[in-house]
């Protein structure tokens, strides 16, 4: 990974997501970065440190706030305002590693993911898994996302999906912020006390 931008800096594709609503950015971490994430969330998940309580893709080992997920929300953030031109603060992580045949039916998130990060970690095979969205103008987007790549999305905004995996297993993190200067502000840190704390219920 780059050194940290300067916050005055914006990317030029920070035009495009606030037309888009989203943008692709490639590499956002280096492919060994995401490969000894993905190795992080394999060795959670062999401790029991997973969950298979997810409503949207039930019995697919999930992670909510997992400190090195945290820390990584984070380090992300100065990146993410570069490419957005937008003040934000963090919500919270989540991580899952799909296996064959999950699928994600279309919807639009809550409101502490206002802006969003999906960051492939690592595929099996490698091959790229559509993560698919509307765009404003009702168009479905496909995004091919390899290791290190990353969608970054207004997911309150547009509607989102993907269909069942035809791979064995992916591994992918999604990390949250919401405006600080937008409507959502309050739900920084998503209201938790703290980073890497669990989530307060709704």
């Amino acid at each position: 990974m780059q050194p940290t931008p300067v916050r005055a800096a914006v990317s030029p594709l920070a035009a495009q997501f606030a037309a888009r609503r989203y943008v692709v950015i490639p590499e956002l971490v280096a492919q060994a970065e995401a490969k000894r994430l993905a190795d992080h969330l394999d060795q959670i998940n062999a401790q029991g440190r997973m969950s298979l309580a997810d409503p949207q893709v039930p019995q697919t080992p999930c992670a909510y706030g997992d400190y090195t997920l945290e820390h990584l929300m984070l380090t992300l953030g100065p990146w993410l305002e570069f490419y957005t031109g937008l003040q934000l603060y963090p919500t919270y992580s989540f991580a899952r590693i799909y296996k064959k045949s999950d699928e994600l039916t279309a919807h639009r998130d809550r409101e502490a993911c206002e802006v969003s990060i999906s960051l492939n970690l690592g595929q099996e095979p490698d091959v790229p898994w559509p993560l698919w969205l509307r765009d404003t103008d009702g168009k479905a987007f496909a995004a091919i996302l390899r290791p290190g790549d990353a969608l970054v999305y207004r997911g309150i905004e547009l509607e989102h999906w993907r269909e069942p995996y035809t791979g064995e297993k992916l591994s992918q993190v999604f990390l949250h912020y919401v405006d600080r200067h937008g409507p959502h502000a309050n739900q920084k840190l998503d209201r938790r006390p703290a980073i890497a704390t669990p989530p307060v219920p709704r």
